[in-house]
């Protein structure tokens, strides 16, 4: 214990390893190859993730419902879709330079490919002096490897955003609090740490800008670790973390005022639209989904796929181990600061939510990956070398058996999806064709294809617009839609009433 009975790490984050951990009795099996503490690996690691995408641009080639909610605030294909309170702004914001200049998915796709590869060095980078490289470069394989996450990676959604924001916070906070450590000896000038505190901040505000509810689950366990860690107690800490919460939350803030009466008003029209917010066993429809749907709501489905989901069941033991090889190695400060801010980013789906959505938990399994990597690599090079032969098969096997359970599942969701192009190109041959505003089912997605506004319920529309209400097969149109000409639209369970020029 520290002074005044305050938890104390001193010691316990120590970037080098002590002796008898393995990583110098290993050096001979990285001749030929860049050192196990070179950056690139790290480079490796991101550039094969960018490129595993770009391998599947063109098989989800479309936009999603919430990625047309996102891309069509700053699209000129389409008018903008409604903007639900429970939305930020940082996704369209993300997307901007490549909406300016085309509409092309198949573009925005490999600019958020590239974008996201990027964010993955970045990530790993900012934990650069707190582990050796190759341990970070497995962390990031180990996240990489996820179906989830390569299927969100040049997707325009906020979760892997927001993943990657919180996992460079941590890093950063570590290293900003080693940089402000009064006992310096070998530790950064003091304007290296007001850098890493302004990255810190700047990290912070991402994940806010990308979804504010998250960064307060983000940043709360990183502001009690500066309360209760007596080498953490630093107030710059926790004022760069305020001061990125504001600085990405503020355009939240001000939207609610302006659109929705303010802030707790906004609060309560999101949680209302998410069905309440209260006690719910969300860990269970988390893993029913695990493996898909993309999304699981009412998640009434069976277990999928249950030899798929060996991994998420280990997972706590994993990460459990990696703590262990950490406090062996002088690091479980920082492996434990990642293990609980993950946990807690992770409590509002397990526990608060009563669907699932295999995406949520992305930030969660980034954070965790640092663990688990430490737990690995131990298994690599900290057991007995008489060992070592029957870790490394283990490890390696897992590996490989985990990277192709998580391409089976990619492979099958990526060909799971709507055509709405399609959809929308058959409403523009029916006259349907802008000024033109699309209702009913499905309306979000297929109204952006056929470049027409949406409206979840009727408005006026003048008689130079042309409408079409969307309504499964069987049922009929709405009483004001009566009379208005009736057509099947081909590959989907849907029928679209015209309304007739001049009505």
């Amino acid at each position: 214990m520290g002074h005044h009975g305050r938890v104390s790490l001193t010691g316990l984050d120590r970037s080098r390893p002590r002796p008898g951990t393995g990583a110098h009795q290993t050096r001979g099996a990285w001749r030929g190859l860049p050192g196990p503490d070179s950056i690139w690996w790290l480079a490796l690691v991101a550039a094969a993730f960018t490129v595993s995408q770009f391998a599947y641009l063109t098989l989800h080639a479309q936009l999603g419902w919430d990625e047309v909610v996102y891309v069509s605030q700053v699209s000129s294909h389409a008018p903008a879709a409604w903007f639900d309170p429970a939305r930020s702004r940082g996704v369209p914001l993300l997307v901007t330079p490549v909406m300016m200049l085309t509409s092309s998915v198949t573009a925005l796709r490999a600019y958020l490919a590239v974008v996201s590869g990027l964010g993955l060095f970045g990530a790993l980078l900012a934990w650069r002096r707190l582990r050796p490289a190759w341990v970070l470069a497995l962390a990031g394989l180990l996240l990489g490897s996820l179906w989830v996450v390569r299927y969100y990676g040049s997707r325009a959604m906020p979760n892997l955003w927001l993943a990657l924001a919180g996992l460079a916070a941590v890093g950063l906070f570590l290293q900003a609090a080693a940089a402000l450590a009064p006992d310096g000896g070998r530790q950064p000038s003091r304007r290296r740490a007001w850098w890493l505190l302004a990255g810190l901040a700047a990290c912070v505000a991402v994940a806010a800008l990308m979804r504010p509810g998250d960064a307060v689950f983000l940043a709360a366990p990183l502001v009690v670790a500066v309360l209760v860690v007596g080498r953490w107690r630093r107030w710059q800490l926790a004022a760069a973390i305020v001061a990125g919460l504001v600085a990405g939350g503020l355009e939240w803030a001000i939207e609610a005022y302006a659109r929705f009466g303010g802030v707790f008003p906004r609060l309560h029209a999101a949680s209302a639209e998410q069905g309440g917010l209260g006690l719910h066993l969300g860990v269970l429809a988390e893993l029913h989904a695990l493996n898909g749907p993309v999304q699981c709501r009412p998640c009434t489905i069976g277990w999928q796929h249950p030899a798929l989901s060996v991994w998420w069941l280990a997972l706590p033991a994993l990460a459990a181990l990696g703590l262990l090889a950490a406090h062996r190695a002088g690091r479980l400060g920082s492996g434990l600061l990642a293990a609980v801010c993950g946990l807690v980013v992770a409590v509002q789906y397990l526990f608060l939510l009563d669907y699932a959505d295999p995406r949520f938990l992305i930030p969660a399994y980034a954070l965790l990956a640092v663990p688990v990597a430490d737990g690995l690599g131990w298994l690599l090079t900290g057991v007995r070398p008489g060992l070592r032969p029957v870790t490394w098969t283990l490890v390696v096997a897992a590996l490989a058996l985990q990277l192709v359970s998580q391409q089976s599942v990619l492979y099958k969701e990526l060909h799971t999806h709507n055509n709405f192009s399609r959809t929308g190109a058959d409403l523009n041959r029916l006259g349907v064709v802008p000024p033109c505003l699309v209702r009913g089912k499905l309306l979000i997605p297929i109204a952006y294809y056929a470049g027409c506004a949406s409206a979840p319920l009727p408005a006026d529309a003048g008689p130079g617009v042309h409408v079409a209400v969307l309504k499964v097969t069987g049922n009929g149109p709405p009483a004001w839609a009566r009379g208005w000409q009736p057509h099947r639209l081909r590959g989907t369970p849907l029928t679209a009433f015209v309304r007739p020029p001049g009505r």
